[in-house]
């Protein structure tokens, strides 16, 4: 299943034939399915055999805008769009943890419900699935999700009590002079050298003013402006990200940063438009469904087999349904640099050493277990 996903990688919003593959799937093991949920999401309802609580295990299932440089067997037939992050991985032991628990319902007191989320890599796939209720009917009490992690040995399991990634905010800046001939600088406002001053500011803002204990970044990663040698544009155009792993921080450093552009476009007589589009919260992991995760993980790998994870900037938009209900986000090691699987993520030569698919099934199934059994929930 993974390979065939990997082999037809599709976009966000675009994910047609996966969800029809993975609604398909989960019909034929007896689940309740719906389909089209946030767009191109599925949702499906494992009921136990006693009424109980419910907990959810959510996947994702887009890929990247990337040209895969790998010749495997599996390799991507989709020209410039592959799965550089293994969300193919993701959506195939989600369905493997269907089949697991579909095979031992009877045993269960209460629901698993599977979400298959499209876009995470756009950070609007859950809000969206959330929107049109992928969270309600059965409410849901806890949610879990794996992510194969390539910075962490295969066979092995990392997990972080709270904040684990963070926010994720789009920045987009422009500045208007007055453009002219290069020649005659005197004649123009230059928005280019503005930018220059605004970009070094931006750096400024968090390497001297954010708190040295709570790590942010700002990165500008896109600068547009002007046509040719000798000739000063109008506008100069900066795209950019901010990352915070508390939204508190997050909104200071949003206000400071414009106040920054402002002055400065002020000083400088230019004018500016600054838009910051927030993206997603911070992933935070649930400190009681966190400590069960790795209860049962410990049982599966051994102690010295789950880790702590480090807090990363990435972001991902699973923040979205742990803000709706408790949960953690479970990093499933996945590198095997003897066999080639180091490649970091969103890489061209991405791809993950597959033993990591089974201990994700098993560690998304047994949590599931374990969280319904248990008679009173993790506080």
């Amino acid at each position: 299943m993974r390979r065939d996903f990997h082999r037809h990688p599709e976009l966000g919003f675009k994910e047609t034939r996966t969800s029809g593959i993975v609604a398909d799937h989960l019909r034929s093991l007896g689940l309740e399915v719906t389909t089209g949920v946030g767009e191109t999401g599925v949702v499906a309802v494992l009921a136990g055999a006693k009424p109980g609580r419910t907990i959810a295990i959510r996947a994702d299932m887009d890929a990247l805008p990337i040209t895969e440089a790998q010749n495997r067997p599996y390799a991507s037939q989709t020209p410039g769009v592959m799965h550089a992050c293994g969300h193919d991985g993701h959506t195939a032991a989600a369905l493997m943890a269907a089949e697991v628990l579909a095979a031992h319902k009877d045993e269960l007191t209460g629901s698993v419900k599977f979400l298959f989320q499209p876009a995470e890599e756009l950070a609007m796939g859950a809000e969206k699935m959330i929107r049109d209720g992928a969270m309600k009917d059965p409410n849901v009490d806890a949610v879990i999700a794996v992510h194969v992690w390539n910075t962490t040995p295969v066979g092995t399991v990392a997990l972080r009590d709270g904040p684990l990634w963070a926010s994720a905010d789009r920045l987009d800046i422009k500045i208007t002079g007055r453009g002219g001939h290069g020649a005659m600088p005197h004649q123009t406002i230059d928005p280019i050298p503005v930018a220059a001053q605004v970009i070094l500011a931006l750096q400024h803002l968090v390497s001297t003013e954010n708190p040295a204990f709570q790590p942010a970044v700002l990165t500008i990663g896109s600068i547009h402006g002007g046509s040719a040698f000798n000739i000063i544009p109008d506008t100069v155009s900066l795209l950019g990200t901010l990352r915070a792993f508390d939204m508190d921080q997050r909104n200071t450093l949003v206000e400071r940063a414009e106040e920054i552009v402002r002055g400065i476009c002020l000083a400088m007589r230019t004018d500016y438009e600054f838009e910051a589009e927030f993206l997603t919260p911070p992933v935070v992991n649930h400190s009681g469904i966190t400590e069960l995760v790795r209860d049962v993980a410990r049982r599966i790998v051994g102690p010295d087999k789950v880790v702590t994870a480090e807090q990363s900037t990435a972001g991902d938009d699973q923040a979205y349904f742990q803000s709706d209900a408790p949960g953690c986000y479970i990093l499933v090691g996945s590198a095997n640099p003897d066999k080639g699987f180091d490649r970091p993520h969103h890489h061209h030569e991405f791809d993950f050493d597959e033993a990591a698919l089974p201990l994700a099934v098993e560690v998304l199934a047994s949590t599931a277990v374990e969280y319904l059994s248990r008679q009173h929930p993790p506080a």
